[in-house]
Formats: structure tokens, sequence, C-alpha cells
């Protein structure tokens, strides 16, 4: 039996299943990653290395410079939903799938029609004006470059920054799903991002499944490693 059979068995005889997902399910929607050789982190034309850029330390001393970078680099409003996060919707509209754990902040799994989403590191969609409260989309975001138009205060995104905490609660929903798995999927990811990557550990189910083109520490671990396209692993599964 080939990797892709066996997958696909074990996901049928599975009853509570869980996807836990991270950059290399949205590069297959031209959103690149952070740490590849065309990733985020390699952009040069920035007086700071992106890392710092990143950070809530930058954005509270130097919020002009922030979003000069957050908004040309980090947003993408005109991605679509790619194979992947199609083929993970229908495998919750088939009540497979229970849950899926994205350390993605692009909202392309809502957009393609999954409900459970847990995210880890926030949602760029969502911003509040850190002055009066106000709520805008990302859309929103962009027109204002960051500026609340009712208050004149910054809008901060609702993403987590380096040197911020991940959401308690958020931390809880994941774990809490993880643990009940008896198979969970990781896809895209090379599992090196914590704290998100150790919550793996609270995994005690039957199957593990790893799904990235190049291999992880975590692979030894593993009922089942394939190295290749998250999309073209997933879209085989539901045909």
């Amino acid at each position: 039996m080939d990797k892709y059979e066996q997958l696909k068995q074990i996901i049928n005889n599975s009853q509570f299943l869980v996807f836990f997902g991270g950059a290399g399910v949205s590069t297959e929607s031209n959103i690149p990653d952070f740490r590849s050789d065309n990733g985020i982190y390699q952009k040069q034309k920035y007086p700071y290395p992106a890392e710092q850029m990143l950070s809530r330390s930058f954005f509270d001393y130097h919020k002009k410079a922030f979003y000069e970078f957050y908004l040309n680099e980090m947003l993408y409003p005109n991605a679509l939903p790619n194979k992947a996060h199609l083929a993970l919707a229908k495998l919750e509209q088939a009540n497979k799938l229970k849950a899926i754990i994205t350390q993605n902040i692009d909202g392309l799994h809502q957009k393609a029609g999954s409900k459970k989403v847990i995210e880890l590191h926030g949602n760029t969609d969502r911003n509040y004006c850190m002055g009066c409260q106000k709520f805008y989309n990302m859309a929103q975001l962009i027109k204002y470059r960051g500026i609340c138009p009712a208050c004149q205060n910054y809008i901060k995104p609702d993403v987590v920054l380096y040197e911020e905490a991940l959401d308690a609660t958020v931390i809880e929903d994941a774990i809490n799903y993880i643990s009940q798995a008896d198979t969970l999927i990781v896809g895209g990811t090379s599992l090196s991002v914590y704290p998100a990557a150790s919550f793996i550990r609270y995994f005690h189910g039957k199957n593990l499944i790893l799904i990235n083109k190049t291999p992880t520490d975590y692979d030894k671990y593993a009922t089942l490693v394939i190295n290749d396209s998250i999309g073209k692993v997933l879209s085989f599964i539901i045909d």
C-alpha cells in the first residue's frame, strides 16, 4: 500500500481527526513563508531585520516603519484558498475533521468554509483601534494606513507579534483538541516555531501524520511521513 492510500485508510478509520498547520499550507496560495530562501525574513529592502520589525517593542516605538513593513509584506487581500484549505473544509463537512489549529494569520481556512479554526497567532482581518477600540477589517486597515479615522490613534492588528504571549484561551482550546485526537495531521510546518510546535507533545493518540515538503525533527515519532505538497496530498484524500 502506498503512503497516499495508507493516509486515506487512516483518515477513514479515525474517530477524532485534528489538523495542525503552518506556513506551508498557505504558500500554495502565493503567500510567502518566513524562513525559506524566498521567505519574508530574507527581505533586504528595509533598515531593520524582519523579525525585529514584527516585534511588539518595534511596534511600540517605530509605528511608521512597522506599518510600512506590515502593510506591504504581511497582507494578501487577494489570496484565495488552495487545494489544502478546500480539502480540509470538505473533511469537516463530512464530520471527519474536528478542528484546524493554524499558525497562519491569513484567514484562508475560513474563506474555504472551515468552521472550527483555532488561530494561534491571530488574523490579519481583525484590527482594533488602540484608543476607541473600534474594529477594522484588513481592507480598512490598508485604506487608513493604520490610523483610526475616528480618533486618530493607531490601529493594532490582532496578530501575535514577537515578544507577545499567545492568548491563554486559544492555547487551552488547541491543547484540548490535540489531546482528544486519535489522529493528528501536521502539515506545512517544520515544527520549529515555539511555543506552537510544543503543542504536539499533548498528542497521545494512535496516528501522527506529518506532511511537509522537507523532513522535520519529529519525523521519527510519526506513524506516516509524506514529503510532498500539502495541497496535492489532501486533495487526493478527498477524491
